[in-house]
This record gives C-alpha cells, sequence and structure tokens, in this order.
C-alpha cells in the first residue's frame, strides 16, 4: 500500500517568523505574491496605476482572506531582460506599502531583495525575512545584516545571465543554451555555496530556506526535470520554497501566456508538494490554497518528522 509523504530529516524542524511557527513537513505554506513593480513577467505589476499603495493593500488583503500565510514583496523584477533599479528606488516601492501591511496584518511579510541596504531597512520597517534570488552571492553585505537581524532568509539557485535569455513577446522570457555538467548535482553544489556564506555570517540552520531557482537559468526542459526532482534537493535537509507560478517554462510548455497559467501552476504546486515542497511561492493564491490543502490531506497523512544530528 502506498504511503504517506516520506519527509526527510531537516537539520531544524521549525522556525519562527514574527508571530508564527512553522512547523516544517506538517502542511505546505503558501506565500502570496505583491510585484510592487511597472513591469512584472506575469502582468501583475502593481506599480502600473495611480494608486500603487492602494492596488497593492487590497491584493494583499485579498491574498490574507484566501488564506496566503506569508506575504512576498518585491521593488524590483527578476524577469529576463529586465533593468536593475537601485536602492532608493526599489526602497520607494517597496516601504509605503510594506509599512500600510505592519499596520494591517500580523502575518509574516517576506522582502525579495538581494541588496543589504533595503534588507536592513525594510527589516527595521516591520519585514520579517529576506528572500534572495542570488542566495547571498550578488551583495557580499546582506549575509551580515540578515545574521544580525536574526531573521530567515530564502537562498535560491541562480544563474542568470542576460545574454542566455530569449525573450518572446507573447510567451515571454526564457533561458536557452544553459549547460549544466549535472543540473540535480550542480544546483545541490552551487547552494552548498550559498550555505556556507549564510553560516559564515552566523546565519542559523533554523533560519534557511532553500528555493532551487525554478526558471533562473534553466531550459524550459531543466526546468521540468527540477521540479520533478525536488526530493533530491530536499536531501540538503532544509525547508525548500518552490516558486513556478505563471514562469515561462509553463508557457512554452503549453503555448499559453502568464494570464493563463493558472491551472498549470496549480499542476506544478501538486507535484512540487509530492516531491518535497514546503513553501509555494505564488499569484494566485485561492486555487492554490486549496490545491495545498488537498494534497497534504493526500501525501502528508501521520507524517513523521525527524531532526538530524
Amino acid at each position: 500500500m502506498q504511503t504517506a509523504l516520506t519527509t526527510p530529516p531537516f537539520r531544524n524542524p521549525q522556525s519562527q517568523i514574527r508571530n508564527t511557527t512553522f512547523l516544517w513537513g506538517s502542511r505546505t505554506y503558501v506565500m502570496g505574491i505583491l510585484n510592487l513593480t511597472p513591469d512584472s513577467f506575469s502582468g501583475d505589476g502593481l506599480l502600473r496605476g495611480d494608486d500603487a499603495v492602494g492596488a497593492a493593500l487590497a491584493q494583499a488583503q485579498r491574498m490574507l482572506a484566501e488564506g496566503a500565510d506569508i506575504l512576498d514583496l518585491g521593488g524590483e523584477s527578476t524577469r529576463p531582460g529586465s533593468e536593475p533599479v537601485g536602492a532608493a528606488e526599489e526602497l520607494g516601492r517597496v516601504l509605503p506599502v510594506l509599512r500600510e501591511l505592519r499596520r494591517m496584518t500580523d502575518v509574516p511579510i517576506s522582502v525579495d531583495t538581494s541588496k543589504a541596504a533595503v534588507a536592513e531597512a525594510t527589516l527595521a520597517a516591520g519585514a520579517d525575512l529576506i528572500n534572495d534570488v542570488w542566495g547571498l552571492r550578488l551583495d557580499p553585505d546582506l549575509a551580515g545584516v540578515v545574521a544580525a537581524a536574526n531573521v530567515p532568509v530564502v537562498l535560491m539557485h541562480n544563474r542568470m545571465t542576460p545574454k542566455a535569455a530569449s525573450i518572446d513577446p507573447a510567451l515571454g522570457g526564457r533561458y536557452v543554451g544553459v549547460d549544466y555538467d549535472n543540473l540535480i548535482e550542480d544546483v545541490k553544489r552551487e547552494l552548498g555555496i550559498c550555505l556556507q556564506i549564510a553560516h559564515k555570517a552566523g546565519i542559523r540552520d533554523e533560519n534557511i530556506i532553500l528555493d532551487p531557482g525554478i526558471g533562473f537559468g534553466k531550459t524550459v526542459s531543466q526546468n521540468l526535470e527540477l521540479l520533478d526532482r525536488l526530493d533530491e534537493i530536499k536531501s540538503l535537509g532544509y525547508p525548500l520554497l518552490l516558486g513556478a507560478s505563471r514562469k515561462s517554462f509553463i508557457g512554452y510548455t503549453l503555448d499559453l501566456p502568464p494570464d493563463q497559467r493558472a491551472e498549470a501552476t496549480a499542476a506544478t504546486t501538486a507535484v512540487g508538494i509530492v516531491r518535497g515542497a514546503d513553501i509555494v511561492r505564488v499569484h494566485d493564491v485561492l486555487i492554490n490554497v486549496r490545491v495545498a490543502r488537498m494534497t497534504d490531506a493526500i501525501v502528508r497523512r501521520g507524517v513523521k518528522l525527524q531532526v538530524s544530528g
């Protein structure tokens, strides 16, 4: 008889994020995306209207009502071909929304940034964790900021290079010609480098979440393989965040634009949970909350958590 999901030993089976204890392996947590940019790949950038703060707060309220466990604020687009912005501009996009959200809710708030200055200012304003798409490798000061604040950090694998990106007006950007000697082992090894940076700075294991980096420097087929083999990344012993929502590998697989990828994203959520994802980062909260709860009911029943020595 098929048994419930086998949960490998966690280096630390729980994390305290603000007032919430995240018991890894017990259920799947849902992170709602708030893109505070004018140029998000998914078409949901909130800076396109006249009242960006109002639009962001309305979206956040809807996500919370739909069951989001974490809200993730990003002030700089990371889509292929996007232009970087300075720390001052990023903070100008994120801080007004963060301050209002902090007055509105006690739900944990994540800030998606790779800049130490942005992390320091947003943590001081009430953010609870940092989500770094470069895994502490871009800004040498970021690890120290996270360690000093004693907050969780998401370390993402990333081989993103502009020259490897191909842009389709309808389907968005994708990466081509990205070479790996061994996809899974290379991702694990490079995440290990991020872990070394974190540990050297004094970041504790209970504050580390890993992200395999779906869409960041991987081809369509590599993204599909990585998603299917998440359990091998999970063997590193840390909770996993899966960020596959509306991404271009879905679009190129099904020939669909970003605003028609909700059902396919739900499929990645279900498979991701079966393969070991602990957090799913999504644009469409309600459908993915329902998928996560149903998938958990199937595969996490009676799961026994273990702690590695």
